[in-house]
């Protein structure tokens, strides 16, 4: 019974000066989080940790008692959970802290220490659910409806039941439970890395600018208007990484051979069903998906053909993919402007939901602005329960940084909100829920703006931008989800998985995608190498569900957005259950499906319209404009 980690941007300047600023030190305090809500210091850290340490043997007093009597078991499940919550806060800090700079050794030091308590505290509590499969679901059940402590639970032991063909024995578990160290080395190698030790090349401009192509600097730099820029950019880059194909092949190897063990070990057919069944979702659902977006790819071209139209362009590149369409409209923000445009968006949701974002920018919850040795990308750490959740952005004052901000708070409202309602045992949502209150987030954005621009300039720039949204969510995700599921199988026939196996997977793939076959869109050879600087593929299996969040938000939010005041209520509630509920049935409780292709069908008919409005657009635009 462990929770999940739910780790699913001063002075008056702009915000690309803020952008330019990479030395930490000299950041504003209020673009930085604050940590020493969590812990005062690394200090009052240690002993916390320490304390915890010394405490985990105290599980070790219930073993071989469990069912022996109902105030008993509860006694056992509440003492595990109070570790458990101590040891997330306490993970959440350390994980946090290195991420200021992945550079620094003590800190990855202390990270590392969290790993080995976390594995030590799986050791101590390995015997747990082999004992309560060992007392029955009947005995279970009987002590389960004379102990009111035990109410809070009883998804947990109806869960346990459900899993008994893959739980081993208290000493097999304890086993796997010490492995954890040794288990996160190709994750924490590659980390390390791509965020710290790569030697990410520069580049000169074709205005004289020298740039450093760190992945916060590729992220913004592949979007130049200039296209022998963005060319240059993306073969660099990419160029750059697959010179060291062999070792990110080497720590990908490492991640793929560490799911297939675990997942015979726990006598699974794949590794994708063991990956999934944690959650009970069925594996048709991530098959169904991968099909379905095989099926509406011709929607996709269809967005494809027509960027290459917007920007006038004899034949579209992968290098294309992420200039902007319209080059007269600047979509610049700062800070202030960022979060007030996202307090707009979100109004339909209500106050206690605009007040808590408005919470999360005045009390230093974000940490927002890149920084030297940062980790790279945006996430939402909602470990410390009892605190409030925390987001890590790397803000450059794009209209995408606007919308990752949107994105993150989604997470983040999830976990304050979940935190709030349920008890620790049920807090934790679901990963595959996870992506929903973000791309929600991000819904409700994009219509807040458009609802505010009628020229047809910025209003095509903007549903560009959404249709990004969907290719970067829906088929992009799926794109990875495909290559994932596709290298793990080649894994389980004995192939090998080398860089360059994976580079020659992953471009077909891609071509796929992207219809170059077709002349859709000319994916270049040196794009092999992207596979390699995705972190997600390090958490198996994980990707899909940014693709099958979007569709169940954008299904959710299009009644929210038309008024439906029974559909936010029902989406509030979602937002406050928590893990109470296997993620299937959450989402069924909020009104989506997602063992259907309703979802699918239902976000390639808003892509249609949305391109049908950009052409409409484009129609009555002067030729020259065109």
């Amino acid at each position: 019974m462990k929770r999940t980690l739910i780790v699913v941007l001063a002075a008056v300047c702009s915000a690309a000066a803020l952008a330019q600023e990479r030395d930490r030190a000299k950041i504003p305090e209020q673009y930085t989080w604050n940590l020493a809500e969590i812990y005062s210091s690394d200090a009052a850290w240690r002993a916390a940790k320490d304390k915890l340490a010394a405490e985990l043997s105290s599980l070790k007093r219930f073993e071989g008692k469990l069912a022996s009597s109902a105030s008993t078991l509860a006694d056992a499940l509440d003492r595990q959970s109070a570790l458990d919550k101590e040891l997330s806060r306490l993970y959440a800090y350390a994980s946090m802290l290195a991420d200021e700079d992945t550079r620094d050794s003590q800190r990855q030091g202390m990270r590392q220490e969290m790993t080995q308590l976390a594995s030590a505290f799986g050791a101590e509590s390995a015997f747990i659910e082999p004992e309560l499969l060992g007392a029955g679901k009947t005995t279970l059940d009987r002590l389960a409806a004379t102990e009111p402590r035990l109410k809070v639970y009883r998804f947990y032991l109806e869960d346990v039941a459900r899993r008994a063909t893959h739980t081993l024995s208290a000493a097999d578990e304890r086993l796997l439970a010490d492995a954890g160290p040794m288990a996160s080395t190709a994750a924490n190698a590659f980390g390390i890395l791509a965020n710290a030790d790569f030697p990410y090349p520069s580049i000169t401009l074709s205005d004289g600018r020298t740039v450093k192509l760190d992945q916060a600097a590729f992220n913004d730099l592949r979007a130049l208007p200039n296209r022998g820029d963005r060319e240059k950019v993306m073969s660099a880059f990419f160029t750059a990484l697959g010179g060291f194909r062999r070792t990110f092949g080497t720590t990908m190897n490492g991640e793929v051979q560490k799911v297939l063990f675990f997942a015979k070990t726990r006598r699974y057919a794949t590794a994708l069903e063991a990956s999934l069944d944690g959650a009970n979702i069925p594996v048709s659902v991530y098959t169904r998906l991968v099909d379905g977006v095989n099926r509406n790819l011709p929607a996709f071209h269809r967005y494809l053909k027509l960027r290459k139209r917007i920007l006038g362009l004899p034949e579209l590149h992968y290098y294309d993919l992420y200039a902007p369409l319209v080059g007269s409209v600047k979509l610049d923000y700062t800070p202030e402007e960022a979060q007030q445009i996202v307090l707009d968006a979100v109004a339909p949701l209500g106050p206690e939901y605009r007040a808590t974002i408005q919470r999360a920018f005045k009390e230093r919850w974000i940490d927002l602005l890149p920084s030297e040795g940062k980790r790279s990308g945006a996430y939402s750490n909602g470990g410390a329960y009892d605190v409030h959740p925390y987001m890590l952005i790397n803000f450059m004052g794009k209209y995408a940084d606007v919308s990752t901000l949107a994105h993150e708070l989604g997470h983040t409202m999830q976990s304050y909100f979940s935190n709030k309602a349920q008890p620790y045992p049920l807090a934790g949502y679901p990963i595959f829920v996870a992506e929903v209150a973000s791309t929600f987030n991000e819904s409700l954005l994009i219509d807040s703006v458009l609802k505010k621009i009628k020229d047809d300039d910025t209003r095509l720039a903007l549903l560009g931008n959404y249709l990004e949204n969907i290719k970067g969510t829906m088929f992009r995700q799926t794109q990875f989800a495909e290559f994932e599921l596709r290298m793990h199988e080649m894994a389980a026939k004995g192939q090998p998985i080398t860089g360059d196996a994976l580079a020659r997977l992953y471009l077909d793939i891609t071509k796929k995608y992207y219809g170059d076959a077709q002349g859709v869109c000319r994916v270049d050879d040196y794009i092999a190498h992207e596979w390699s600087f995705v972190p997600h593929f390090y958490r198996d299996f994980y990707v899909f569900q940014y693709a099958t969040s979007f569709m169940a938000s954008e299904a959710l939010a299009a009644k929210v957005k038309a008024g439906d005041q029974s559909a936010k209520e029902r989406y509030l509630r979602f937002l406050s259950a928590g893990g109470s509920k296997y993620p299937i049935d959450l989402l069924r409780d909020a009104g989506v499906d997602m063992t259907t292709d309703e979802p699918l069908d239902l976000t390639i008919k808003t892509m249609d319209r949305v391109m049908d409005e950009m052409e409409a657009i484009l129609a009555r635009r002067p030729a020259t404009a065109r």
